[in-house]
Protein backbone atom coordinates (compact mmCIF):
# COMPACT_ATOMS: atom_id res chain seq x y z
CA UNK A 1 0.00 0.00 0.00
CA UNK A 2 1.07 3.45 -0.84
CA UNK A 3 0.09 6.62 -0.32
CA UNK A 4 0.25 10.16 0.86
CA UNK A 5 -0.25 12.53 3.26
CA UNK A 6 -1.35 15.92 2.68
CA UNK A 7 -1.66 18.82 5.38
CA UNK A 8 -4.29 22.03 4.69
CA UNK A 9 -2.86 24.88 6.51
CA UNK A 10 -4.36 28.59 6.66
CA UNK A 11 -2.68 31.16 8.11
CA UNK A 12 -5.94 32.77 8.47
CA UNK A 13 -8.01 31.78 11.38
CA UNK A 14 -10.74 33.70 13.28
CA UNK A 15 -9.82 32.22 16.46
CA UNK A 16 -6.55 31.60 16.45
CA UNK A 17 -4.35 34.02 13.99
CA UNK A 18 -1.46 32.47 12.89
CA UNK A 19 -2.48 29.16 14.23
CA UNK A 20 -0.22 26.78 11.88
CA UNK A 21 2.68 29.02 13.40
CA UNK A 22 2.21 29.47 16.96
CA UNK A 23 4.88 27.59 19.01
CA UNK A 24 4.44 24.45 20.82
CA UNK A 25 7.47 23.82 23.47
CA UNK A 26 10.20 25.39 20.68
CA UNK A 27 8.32 24.17 17.39
CA UNK A 28 5.62 25.80 15.25
CA UNK A 29 2.49 24.12 15.31
CA UNK A 30 3.16 22.84 11.37
CA UNK A 31 6.62 21.31 12.32
CA UNK A 32 4.77 19.28 15.10
CA UNK A 33 1.96 18.08 12.55
CA UNK A 34 4.64 16.97 9.78
CA UNK A 35 6.66 15.24 12.59
CA UNK A 36 3.89 13.24 13.71
CA UNK A 37 2.80 12.19 9.95
CA UNK A 38 6.34 11.14 9.27
CA UNK A 39 6.36 8.26 11.54
CA UNK A 40 3.32 6.70 9.67
CA UNK A 41 4.22 4.96 6.57
CA UNK A 42 3.61 6.93 3.77
CA UNK A 43 5.91 7.88 1.38
CA UNK A 44 5.47 11.97 0.99
CA UNK A 45 3.84 14.20 3.17
CA UNK A 46 3.38 17.36 1.88
CA UNK A 47 1.76 20.72 3.52
CA UNK A 48 -0.77 22.42 1.51
CA UNK A 49 -0.99 26.15 1.85
CA UNK A 50 -1.73 29.48 0.66
CA UNK A 51 0.61 31.67 2.77
CA UNK A 52 4.17 32.16 1.85
CA UNK A 53 4.81 32.08 5.35
CA UNK A 54 4.05 29.01 5.87
CA UNK A 55 5.96 27.31 2.88
CA UNK A 56 8.71 29.24 4.57
CA UNK A 57 8.36 27.39 7.84
CA UNK A 58 8.09 24.08 6.44
CA UNK A 59 11.00 24.59 4.17
CA UNK A 60 13.03 25.58 7.06
CA UNK A 61 12.81 22.52 8.96
CA UNK A 62 13.44 20.12 5.60
CA UNK A 63 9.69 19.53 5.17
CA UNK A 64 7.95 20.03 1.74
CA UNK A 65 5.30 22.63 0.98
CA UNK A 66 3.36 23.51 -1.96
CA UNK A 67 1.92 26.85 -2.42
CA UNK A 68 -2.12 26.85 -3.31
CA UNK A 69 -4.59 29.26 -4.41
CA UNK A 70 -6.64 31.35 -1.69
CA UNK A 71 -9.96 30.86 -2.99
CA UNK A 72 -10.01 27.32 -1.91
CA UNK A 73 -13.54 27.04 -0.27
CA UNK A 74 -12.40 23.42 1.51
CA UNK A 75 -9.39 21.62 2.45
CA UNK A 76 -10.81 18.96 -0.20
CA UNK A 77 -10.52 21.18 -3.19
CA UNK A 78 -6.86 22.54 -1.87
CA UNK A 79 -6.22 18.44 -1.54
CA UNK A 80 -7.53 18.36 -5.48
CA UNK A 81 -5.16 21.20 -6.41
CA UNK A 82 -2.15 19.37 -4.72
CA UNK A 83 -3.19 16.26 -6.21
CA UNK A 84 -3.06 17.73 -9.92
CA UNK A 85 0.25 19.59 -9.72
CA UNK A 86 1.93 16.57 -8.29
CA UNK A 87 0.41 14.97 -11.17
CA UNK A 88 -0.97 11.92 -9.43
CA UNK A 89 -2.92 9.15 -10.96
CA UNK A 90 -6.54 8.46 -10.53
CA UNK A 91 -6.14 5.42 -8.54
CA UNK A 92 -3.53 7.25 -6.08
CA UNK A 93 -4.76 7.71 -1.81
CA UNK A 94 -4.42 10.86 -0.63
CA UNK A 95 -4.79 11.08 3.40
CA UNK A 96 -6.47 14.71 5.23
CA UNK A 97 -4.17 15.42 8.06
CA UNK A 98 -5.82 18.59 9.76
CA UNK A 99 -3.43 21.22 10.29
CA UNK A 100 -4.23 21.89 13.88
CA UNK A 101 -3.75 18.28 15.02
CA UNK A 102 -0.04 18.20 16.58
CA UNK A 103 -1.55 14.90 18.92
CA UNK A 104 -2.42 13.27 15.69
CA UNK A 105 -1.35 9.03 16.21
CA UNK A 106 0.61 7.86 13.12
CA UNK A 107 -1.76 4.70 13.41
CA UNK A 108 -4.88 6.28 12.47
CA UNK A 109 -3.51 7.49 9.26
CA UNK A 110 -1.82 4.49 8.35
CA UNK A 111 -5.27 2.85 9.64
CA UNK A 112 -7.36 4.97 7.13
CA UNK A 113 -5.22 4.63 4.39
CA UNK A 114 -5.58 1.10 4.49
CA UNK A 115 -9.02 0.74 4.65
CA UNK A 116 -9.17 2.93 1.47
CA UNK A 117 -6.26 0.41 0.18
CA UNK A 118 -8.53 -2.24 1.17
CA UNK A 119 -12.12 -0.99 0.04
CA UNK A 120 -11.73 -0.44 -3.68
CA UNK A 121 -15.27 0.68 -4.11
CA UNK A 122 -14.96 2.98 -2.23
CA UNK A 123 -13.98 6.68 -3.05
CA UNK A 124 -13.39 8.15 0.66
CA UNK A 125 -12.31 5.91 3.80
CA UNK A 126 -12.38 8.13 7.07
CA UNK A 127 -13.14 7.00 11.13
CA UNK A 128 -15.12 7.37 14.18
CA UNK A 129 -15.55 6.26 17.90
CA UNK A 130 -18.01 5.51 19.93
CA UNK A 131 -20.21 8.20 21.71
CA UNK A 132 -20.66 6.99 25.71
CA UNK A 133 -22.26 9.72 27.18
CA UNK A 134 -25.51 11.85 25.32
CA UNK A 135 -24.23 14.78 26.00
CA UNK A 136 -22.24 14.42 23.03
CA UNK A 137 -24.94 12.94 20.94
CA UNK A 138 -26.75 15.81 21.61
CA UNK A 139 -23.94 18.25 20.84
CA UNK A 140 -24.05 19.75 17.20
CA UNK A 141 -20.13 20.37 17.17
CA UNK A 142 -19.64 16.28 17.53
CA UNK A 143 -20.78 14.89 13.98
CA UNK A 144 -22.40 11.74 14.38
CA UNK A 145 -22.37 8.94 11.66
CA UNK A 146 -24.68 5.60 10.95
CA UNK A 147 -22.81 2.88 8.56
CA UNK A 148 -24.26 -0.19 7.66
CA UNK A 149 -22.87 -3.98 8.17
CA UNK A 150 -20.50 -4.01 6.01
CA UNK A 151 -19.05 -0.58 7.27
CA UNK A 152 -19.94 1.92 4.66
CA UNK A 153 -21.48 5.22 5.89
CA UNK A 154 -25.03 5.46 5.56
CA UNK A 155 -25.37 9.08 6.56
CA UNK A 156 -23.46 11.82 8.63
CA UNK A 157 -25.60 14.79 11.11
CA UNK A 158 -24.95 17.19 13.81
CA UNK A 159 -28.09 15.97 14.84
CA UNK A 160 -28.73 12.60 17.21
CA UNK A 161 -28.96 9.32 14.41
CA UNK A 162 -30.32 7.11 15.27
CA UNK A 163 -32.86 8.90 16.83
CA UNK A 164 -34.97 6.98 19.65
CA UNK A 165 -38.25 8.00 19.20
CA UNK A 166 -40.13 6.52 22.07
CA UNK A 167 -36.80 7.45 24.75
CA UNK A 168 -35.87 10.70 23.95
CA UNK A 169 -39.56 12.24 22.88
CA UNK A 170 -39.54 11.09 26.93
CA UNK A 171 -37.38 14.11 27.81
CA UNK A 172 -34.64 11.12 28.70
CA UNK A 173 -30.81 12.21 29.01
CA UNK A 174 -29.26 9.21 29.02
CA UNK A 175 -28.32 6.92 26.42
CA UNK A 176 -31.33 4.49 24.99
CA UNK A 177 -30.52 0.63 26.58
CA UNK A 178 -28.82 -1.62 23.17
CA UNK A 179 -28.61 2.07 21.06
CA UNK A 180 -24.78 2.58 19.85
CA UNK A 181 -23.74 5.85 18.86
CA UNK A 182 -20.69 7.26 16.89
CA UNK A 183 -18.42 10.51 16.60
CA UNK A 184 -16.95 11.00 13.07
CA UNK A 185 -13.19 11.74 13.63
CA UNK A 186 -12.52 13.69 10.83
CA UNK A 187 -9.34 12.25 9.03
CA UNK A 188 -9.84 11.11 5.49
CA UNK A 189 -8.47 9.03 3.09
CA UNK A 190 -9.38 9.76 -1.09
CA UNK A 191 -8.80 8.52 -4.43
CA UNK A 192 -7.49 10.64 -6.75
CA UNK A 193 -9.86 10.77 -8.97
CA UNK A 194 -12.67 11.00 -6.68
CA UNK A 195 -11.37 14.56 -5.56
CA UNK A 196 -11.24 15.22 -9.14
CA UNK A 197 -14.89 14.95 -9.87
CA UNK A 198 -15.80 16.19 -6.04
CA UNK A 199 -14.51 20.01 -7.34
CA UNK A 200 -16.95 19.65 -10.05
CA UNK A 201 -19.71 18.94 -8.05
CA UNK A 202 -22.40 21.62 -6.72
CA UNK A 203 -22.84 21.35 -3.04
CA UNK A 204 -25.58 19.33 -2.29
CA UNK A 205 -28.74 20.52 -0.26
CA UNK A 206 -28.02 18.38 2.58
CA UNK A 207 -24.30 19.48 2.39
CA UNK A 208 -25.12 23.05 3.02
CA UNK A 209 -28.34 22.17 5.55
CA UNK A 210 -25.50 20.22 7.86
CA UNK A 211 -22.76 22.15 7.07
CA UNK A 212 -20.74 18.77 6.04
CA UNK A 213 -19.28 18.28 3.24
CA UNK A 214 -18.80 14.71 3.20
CA UNK A 215 -22.47 14.85 2.38
CA UNK A 216 -22.10 15.86 -1.42
CA UNK A 217 -20.10 13.01 -1.93
CA UNK A 218 -23.06 10.61 -0.64
CA UNK A 219 -25.30 12.64 -2.54
CA UNK A 220 -23.91 11.98 -5.87
CA UNK A 221 -23.87 7.68 -4.56
CA UNK A 222 -20.29 7.76 -3.57
CA UNK A 223 -19.30 5.16 -1.14
CA UNK A 224 -17.55 6.18 2.55
CA UNK A 225 -15.91 3.31 3.99
CA UNK A 226 -15.98 4.09 8.27
CA UNK A 227 -14.63 2.06 10.70
CA UNK A 228 -13.88 2.71 14.81
CA UNK A 229 -10.09 4.23 15.04
CA UNK A 230 -7.94 1.95 16.41
CA UNK A 231 -6.52 4.58 18.72
CA UNK A 232 -8.75 8.01 19.20
CA UNK A 233 -7.32 11.12 18.70
CA UNK A 234 -6.69 14.18 20.89
CA UNK A 235 -8.56 17.12 19.89
CA UNK A 236 -6.69 19.21 18.04
CA UNK A 237 -6.09 22.99 18.43
CA UNK A 238 -8.93 25.83 17.71
CA UNK A 239 -8.28 28.33 21.03
CA UNK A 240 -5.28 29.55 23.00
CA UNK A 241 -6.52 27.32 26.19
CA UNK A 242 -6.03 24.71 23.10
CA UNK A 243 -2.75 25.69 22.45
CA UNK A 244 -2.04 25.66 26.18
CA UNK A 245 -3.19 22.24 26.71
CA UNK A 246 -0.89 20.66 24.09
CA UNK A 247 2.37 22.90 25.06
CA UNK A 248 2.12 21.32 28.33
CA UNK A 249 1.97 18.04 26.98
CA UNK A 250 4.96 18.56 24.74
CA UNK A 251 6.45 20.41 27.83
CA UNK A 252 6.27 16.98 29.16
CA UNK A 253 7.85 14.51 26.64
CA UNK A 254 11.65 14.53 26.98
CA UNK A 255 13.96 17.41 25.30
CA UNK A 256 13.47 16.43 21.74
CA UNK A 257 9.61 17.13 21.81
CA UNK A 258 8.60 14.29 20.09
CA UNK A 259 4.98 13.21 20.59
CA UNK A 260 3.91 9.41 20.70
CA UNK A 261 1.15 7.81 19.15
Amino acid sequence: MSYIVVIPARYASTRLPGKPLRDIHGKPMIQRVVEQAARCSAAEVVVATDDRRIVEAVESFGGQALMTSGRHLSGTDRLQEVADKLALADDAVIVNVQGDEPLIPPAVIDQVARNLADHPEAGIATLCERIHDVETVFNPNAVKVVFDDLGFASYFSRAPIPWSRSHFYEECRDIPSGAEYYRHIGIYAYRVGFLHDYVKWQPAMIELTESLEQLRALSKGVRIHIEVACENPPAGVDTEEDLERVCDIFNLRDGNGQAHG
